[in-house]
């Protein structure tokens, strides 16, 4: 099917089919991303310790704060390339293509220096526990080195997912995967290395994702292809890409931000805490991802609908996303819960951490699809246009609503589970707030339709 046609099958015919066509591979290609972290934490977990497990562990709300303004950039691109792409404007996606890579090449040194300079004093701000704080701050060290590819991977795919391509990344990640475990084993296995062992096989698998993704462009036949000479920022494009991802990233940065604080709490409970809840967050993700695929087709199915002008079809898109999450959450979270100890059990077999693992597990996955649809709302006003106020929704209901948790509820109940009900309840009224915020913007919408004229390829 050529891209052409991708783009059709999104501004016409029936919806579901057509996410699910979108969603299915970037689903498969989240999950292979999320394994780069899960072949670090299982490998040095079995076969370094639950100390080293905790190390990596540590080191994950830390990474996300300092690089997600940077990732929420690549949002925008995707946004501005589907608006480019449905409205058939090919001179504006090409430019927005080139003003993207040259913005994450700017970003990646940036970046790289902050994460290098910052990494130590902010574990020790967190009050990161003695016995992993070293091995955390070498662990971090190396994975900023690989910054770079990171960001120039995530840009590079958003571009070929806003005209519906979702195929290539998943080879690219299937590869990059792959390589990534098996580094793990050579490195720590064979050559008896530790943290640093998984980071390096991570950024390798990184730079190699980085460098596909960027020939996929370079051999594009279409307006997304990537000419080398022309990478160069186009003001009127970059002014797009950060109307929607700047406030996408800051989102992001202050959501992870919420994540340090709880982390900090997190780590008066010991090690082995930190170890437990670094496994169960790891199966978490697999279900994030899974349906943070639905976030992702929401944001594009808008923004090629929005350029098309056809607006009749955007409330349909937000009803089939939830309802394929809802899907994702009774399956996915229904396996977690029922598997919960065999599942911990592949990273560690402690049992203070097994049973640390097991208590978040029950607390997070039992509210999930609040987590869910929550990322979908919000997908779907960004595919909308609208950027600001999902965002400022999520900055309240996420970040501040859990910040009062920490120093009331949490202050007055020094808990585990305590801790972690700060999550479910920051994610239903979130989730509320936003559906109020759609339906006030859907109402802003032009009650006719003027679909662009689409020929078939």
């Amino acid at each position: 099917m050529s891209k052409k046609k991708d783009s059709l099958y999104m501004v016409n015919g029936p919806l579901i089919p057509g996410i699910l066509a979108f969603a299915l591979p970037l689903m498969l290609t989240s999950v292979l991303q999320l394994l780069y972290n899960a072949a670090d934490i299982i490998v040095v977990g079995r076969y370094v310790g639950s100390q080293a497990l905790a190390a990596v562990g540590a080191t994950a709300s830390l990474i996300n704060l300092l690089i997600t303004v940077f990732l929420g950039l690549s949002v925008g691109t995707s946004v501005a390339v589907a608006n480019a792409y449905g409205a058939q404007a090919h001179d504006e996606v090409s430019d927005t293509v080139h003003t993207s890579i040259a913005l994450s090449l700017i970003s990646s040194v940036f970046v790289c220096a902050l994460g290098l300079l910052a990494c130590r004093p902010l574990l020790e701000m967190m009050g990161t526990p003695e016995d992993v704080i070293d091995l955390s701050e070498v662990y971090m060290r190396i994975y900023f080195i690989g910054v770079p590819g990171n960001l120039l991977y995530n840009f590079g795919s958003a571009i070929l997912r806003a005209v519906g391509d979702t195929r290539r990344p998943l080879v690219i990640l299937t590869i990059a995967g792959l390589v990534n475990v098996c580094l793990n084993l050579v490195f720590v296995i064979a050559f008896g290395m530790s943290v640093d062992g998984v980071a390096w096989a991570t950024i390798i698998s990184q730079y190699l994702s980085a460098v596909m993704v960027t020939i996929c462009l370079l051999r594009s036949e279409d307006c997304i292809r990537l000419t080398l000479r022309r990478i160069r920022i186009h003001w009127a494009r970059l002014k797009e890409i950060v109307r929607v991802g700047l406030p996408a990233g800051f989102q992001g940065a202050l959501f992870a931000l919420s994540n340090v604080l709880i982390q900090s709490s997190l780590n008066t409970f010991g090690s082995a805490a930190v170890a437990g809840s670094s496994a169960a967050g790891n199966i978490e993700g697999f279900i994030y991802v899974m349906m943070n695929a639905m976030h992702q087709a929401a944001i594009t199915f808008c923004g090629q609908n929005m350029g098309a002008k056809n607006y009749k079809r955007i409330p349909h898109i937000l009803r089939a996303c939830l309802l394929l999450t809802f899907g994702i959450y009774v399956v996915g979270c229904g396996a977690v819960i029922l598997f919960c100890e065999p599942l911990l059990r592949i990273y560690n077999s402690d049992p203070m951490v097994l049973e640390f693992g097991r208590r978040k597990q029950i607390i997070m996955m039992a509210f999930y699809f609040f987590c869910g649809g929550m990322d979908v709302v919000t997908g779907q006003l960004r595919g909308m246009g609208y950027s600001l106020g999902p965002t400022l929704v999520v900055l309240t209901g996420v970040c501040g609503l859990r910040m009062v948790w920490l120093a009331t509820v949490f202050a007055r109940w020094h808990t585990f589970e305590v801790l972690f009900y700060s999550y479910p309840v920051s994610w239903f009224v979130t989730f509320a707030a936003l559906l109020a915020c759609y339906f006030a913007v859907r109402r802003r919408l032009p009650k006719g339709d003027a679909l662009i004229e689409q020929t078939q390829s």
